[in-house]
């Protein structure tokens, strides 16, 4: 656990991993009543599989790979605190042994990103699903990246350069995942029947017409593994 907290606290030394009995004490309005059920269980393994249990109940075809590697190399589930903040840290043991640890943020935090609040309702459901049931973003925790990134995160390709012709509409487009160099998978909120995105990259020609989970999903696995 020391071991655990001295690394997290490398990139925030306010981080705190909460007990079951404190975890009893947050206000019933600031998470989800099932995180405090979840965490009253007192066997790591009847946890995990409860957690995953609502990862496939709204994500159950969509990040189909992502939560079978989730019920293989998942070790443990904790609620972690950041200056009144909560999320779940995920400590995964990959394939090579080593220990990576993710973090899956509260949804009932404040939606900060004005752009995309003005157009949240037409994003796919889907993606409406994850981040209103599920998490506020599930990321590597070191890097916030290989993984959907928390609201204040998600980029507006509004900002991006202009200049050359495209294929969607960059002020209707965001990119939910990132891969922390330069790439994402966007979403035109214009163009997004049937789950129609864009990997948008700073380096490379866009590809268009992508299926936003299938993409997601292996990128996710590729990160678990990198």
């Amino acid at each position: 656990m020391e071991q655990k907290l001295s690394y997290l606290r490398e990139y925030d030394k306010n981080i705190k991993l909460l007990t079951s009995d404190e975890i009893d004490k947050i206000h019933k309005d600031t998470i989800f009543s099932t995180w405090q059920e979840i965490f009253k269980e007192k066997d790591v393994k009847k946890r995990i599989n409860l957690l995953l249990s609502i990862w496939e109940k709204y994500l159950g075809t969509e990040l189909c790979n992502t939560i079978s590697y989730l019920k293989d190399h998942l070790k443990d589930i904790e609620i972690m605190e950041v200056d009144n903040s909560y999320s779940i840290l995920y400590t995964i043991k990959n394939s090579k042994g080593e220990y990576l640890y993710y973090e899956g943020r509260n949804p009932k935090e404040e939606f900060e990103n004005e752009e995309l609040q003005k157009l949240w309702k037409k994003i796919p459901k889907s993606i409406q699903s994850f981040y209103e049931n599920m998490h506020n973003g599930f990321y590597y925790y070191a890097s916030e990246s290989m993984g959907l990134v928390p609201f204040e995160s998600v980029t507006y390709l509004g900002d991006e350069d202009l200049e050359r012709n495209h294929k969607i509409n960059l002020e209707s487009s965001f990119g939910f995942f990132t891969n922390g160099m330069g790439s994402y998978v966007a979403i035109d909120c214009l163009n997004c029947d049937n789950g129609n995105a864009t990997f948008w990259s700073t380096k490379i020609q866009p590809k268009y017409n992508i299926d936003f989970w299938s993409y997601v999903d292996e990128w996710i696995v590729i990160g678990f593994e990198s």
